[in-house]
C-alpha cells in the first residue's frame, strides 16, 4: 500500500448515478471507494465472481428498504474505476441483477 491514493475514474453514467442516491449511501462508497485508492478492502465490498481476474468488487448498501450497488475494479496499478452504479430493484434475493452483471461485463476491462 502506497501513500498516495488512486485517482477513481468513472465509466459511463456511474459517477451521476451514485451522486443520485441518498446521502448514507454517497458518504460509504465513498468512504468504500477511497478504501481501494489506498489499497484496502473496503468493509462494504465483495468481490464478484465470474469476472476471472478483473478483480471486480461490488459495494454494498441497503437503505430504508432500498438496495444500492457499485461495481469497480482494481484490475487497473494506475486507477480505481468505476464501472456501474445503480439501486436494485428487484425485491428478489440478494443477489445483483443479471442485466446489471451483464452491464458490467460489456464493459472492457
Amino acid at each position: 500500500m502506497g501513500d498516495t491514493a488512486k485517482p477513481v475514474l468513472w465509466i459511463g453514467s456511474s459517477k451521476r448515478d451514485l451522486m443520485d442516491m441518498p446521502a448514507d449511501v454517497i458518504d460509504d462508497f465513498g468512504f468504500g471507494l477511497y478504501q481501494a485508492q489506498i489499497g484496502k478492502y473496503p468493509d462494504t465490498g465483495k468481490t464478484l465472481s465470474g469476472f476471472g481476474s478483473a478483480n471486480v468488487i461490488e459495494l454494498v448498501r441497503d437503505h430504508k428498504g432500498d438496495a444500492f450497488r457499485a461495481v469497480y475494479t482494481v484490475r487497473f496499478s494506475e486507477a480505481v474505476v468505476v464501472l456501474h452504479a445503480f439501486q436494485k430493484k428487484s425485491k428478489k434475493g440478494r443477489r445483483t441483477p443479471k442485466q446489471d452483471l451483464e452491464l458490467v461485463r460489456s464493459i472492457p476491462k
